[in-house]
């Protein structure tokens, strides 16, 4: 019953998130990042490992308690009892009183109660290196959120601006259609009036066909792209609808900000699994020690057997009669661990290395993405200043094309491939400051802080 309830207000978190992720104006990137940091089941992996490693910080700062351990029993059993030698061993039940030198097999009650308090009033610093440790894991399991965080806010930036792009292409290839719509309507006239052969009017309707197969695969992006963001945001595709913001501007030149390498999220979450390692390593190097405990005990035990070897009868026994306590100092040395010891740190010691040797590589790769996201931010920059020129003479070329033909002075083919250069330079110009911006992304990630990006973008 519980798990169908629990299932109802999940059901009933995700409809009203829906509700709050497809505003009437559109999603907005901002919006959208948010809705995948709420939503997207990773982030809450990460977030209930950091719980877990909460918990494990007060388990560990548990270890400066004393230890209390209560026992009560009762038992019915013979009190034959021999002199002897037992190795330590856990079948056979401890035997106590004097050896009576008879084998019977009567029995009698037994009882006993008791409470051993046992306190370790210091330890070399062994239980602070394991609340250490503890903190550690959890400070390593925050840094993986932290990276969650960020790659999910990076895939769904992407998978925005391509939704965006797929949306302008179908935009730039409609447009293709029109022209080849119109095309086809002159090219018929002028077959009709006996001024072109029929040839024409079939090379148009092949253009026309062409352009809507190029429309129709421009929806197919437009669909797949919505299905990669649904997936983000928790919204059924067909309920999204986005809002492009300044992602349809060119956007204003800037310096790329200074590349940290150390602050990006990855060398992050790296820096706490060493620092995690080098705890643990601590834990090792305290372990060679004495351990000393304070104890102390108070104890009853209850026996319906006599020294004479006869039995008390009845339910004699069963209450606890003779009553003992105890304080007592005990100190333990694993004397032959060593070996062990200095094997394990050794292990992890070279963990340790290796773990720092992947901080390395790590920052090498984020130099290496930083180098090609600044590289492709400056390319997709230029082409974004080259298209408007390619936009330009495309659409000259088409009119004097278009004039020709009608004119009787061109054939359908110059008008045809002018109108093909038409389309693709409009697709080019549309992907172009859509490449700028997807360049800053880049960048941005690389840096490994998103959030002016998405701001700006989002405006």
């Amino acid at each position: 019953m519980a798990t169908r309830a629990g299932a109802m207000m999940l059901a009933a978190g995700v409809a009203l998130l829906a509700q709050q992720v497809t505003p009437p104006g559109g999603l907005t990137l901002a919006q959208a990042v948010e809705a995948a940091l709420d939503h997207y089941p990773s982030v809450r992996i990460s977030q209930e490992q950091i719980n877990a490693a909460s918990a494990g910080i007060e388990l560990a700062r548990t270890a400066y308690l004393p230890r209390i351990d209560l026992l009560a029993q009762a038992n019915r059993a013979t009190r034959n009892n021999v002199f002897g030698l037992l190795l330590p061993q856990s079948t056979i039940p401890s035997m106590s009183g004097p050896v009576l030198g008879t084998n019977n097999l009567g029995t009698a009650w037994g009882s006993a109660v008791g409470t051993l308090v046992t306190w370790e009033p210091f330890d070399f610093g062994l239980r602070r290196a394991s609340t250490e440790a503890a903190t550690a894991v959890r400070t390593q399991s925050a840094a993986a959120l932290q990276r969650t965080e960020f790659e999910v806010g990076v895939a769904t930036a992407d998978a925005f601006v391509t939704l965006i792009a797929a949306q302008e292409l179908v935009r730039a290839a409609q447009a293709g259609v029109d022209r080849a719509a119109v095309l086809l309507r002159t090219t018929g006239a002028l077959v009709k009036a006996e001024m072109r052969p029929g040839a024409d009017q079939s090379r148009a309707e092949a253009e026309l066909a062409a352009a809507r197969t190029q429309v129709i695969e421009a929806q197919q992006a437009v669909e797949i792209a919505r299905a990669n963001l649904s997936r983000f945001v928790g919204v059924e595709p067909g309920q999204i609808s986005v809002s492009a913001g300044k992602l349809l501007e060119l956007p204003a030149e800037q310096a790329a900000p200074a590349l940290n390498t150390a602050a990006n999220p990855a060398s992050v979450e790296q820096n706490a699994v060493v620092e995690q390692l080098r705890a643990q390593l601590r834990i090792l190097e305290r372990s060679y020690f004495p351990r000393f405990y304070l104890q102390g005990s108070a104890y009853a035990r209850g026996t319906g057997a006599e020294v004479n070897g006869t039995n008390l009868g009845g339910l004699n026994g069963l209450a606890p009669s003779t009553q003992d306590y105890a304080l007592g100092f005990t100190v333990t040395f694993p004397a032959a661990d060593r070996p062990a010891i200095r094997a394990r740190e050794a292990g992890q010691a070279a963990t340790i290395r290796a773990e720092e040797a992947r901080y390395q590589q790590i920052a090498t790769d984020l130099k290496a993405r930083w180098n090609v996201a600044v590289a492709t931010l400056g390319g997709a920059r230029n082409v974004a200043a080259n298209v408007p020129v390619q936009v330009s003479a495309a659409r000259a070329a088409t009119d004097q094309a278009t004039a020709r033909y009608r004119a009787g002075l061109g054939i359908i083919d110059e008008v045809a491939e002018a109108q093909r250069l038409l389309t693709q330079a409009e697709i080019d110009d549309a992907l172009a400051r859509l490449g700028i911006w997807r360049g800053l992304l880049g960048v941005a990630a690389a840096a490994g802080d998103i959030r002016p990006f998405v701001a700006e973008a989002s405006q």
